[in-house]
């Protein structure tokens, strides 16, 4: 079952998930795995499968062009702090290849609650090295990636919108390390 997130709904489960760390439930740590090399791709669906990447409207300036497997190529377009304590990565995911390419499922990560809910960017990650912690994709309350989702098979040459949602590092820390599973990682920095 894939769930569409328009903008009001993941306001909503924003405030919920900042809530949710306000009170401590939800944690960010500089636990295991920080020195895994990111496994796999993922994307947004045009079709209306995957969710509502709205965030990243209006955006024009690139902040990082990271190359995946089977000629695909995310664009990071945005990376916006939120009044709600966090962090939308907006961007598209393009196949410049010559075949159609489908998003690796390890672009999910390995954490099992995650994967459960099917192929997303719930692997995405963001390192923050002044702090020396690493930021993992929020989940709503039944542990749906707050991320694109239900990505399709990609035509040569099309691209779809995605987006991935974040606790915020401290306002002092504006750069940050991309990092999604099958991608090259890059820096990018966050506005607002």
């Amino acid at each position: 079952m894939s769930i569409r997130f328009t903008k009001a709904r993941r306001g909503m489960v924003a405030m919920t998930v900042a809530a949710g760390l306000a009170l401590g439930v939800a944690g960010c740590g500089s636990g295991g795995g920080e020195d895994k090399k990111p496994e796999t791709s993922a994307s947004a669906s045009k079709s209306g499968r995957g969710s509502d990447p709205s965030a990243q409207e209006g955006t024009d300036e690139l902040l990082a062009e990271l190359k995946g497997e089977d000629g695909l190529i995310l664009s990071i377009t945005s990376a916006q702090r939120d009044a709600g304590g966090f962090v939308t990565v907006s961007g598209e995911l393009k196949n410049d290849g010559d075949e159609a390419a489908r998003v690796s499922a390890r672009t999910s990560g390995d954490e099992t609650e995650i994967i459960r809910h099917g192929t997303s960017l719930g692997g995405a990650t963001l390192v923050d090295s002044a702090s020396k912690k690493r930021y993992y994709v929020l989940r709503d309350t039944d542990g749906r990636p707050l991320t694109t989702t239900g990505m399709p098979r990609i035509k040569p040459g099309d691209s779809i919108p995605v987006f991935m949602q974040f606790p915020a590092p401290p306002n002092s820390s504006n750069e940050v390390s991309f990092q999604l599973p099958t991608f090259a990682s890059a820096t990018i920095t966050i506005s607002g």
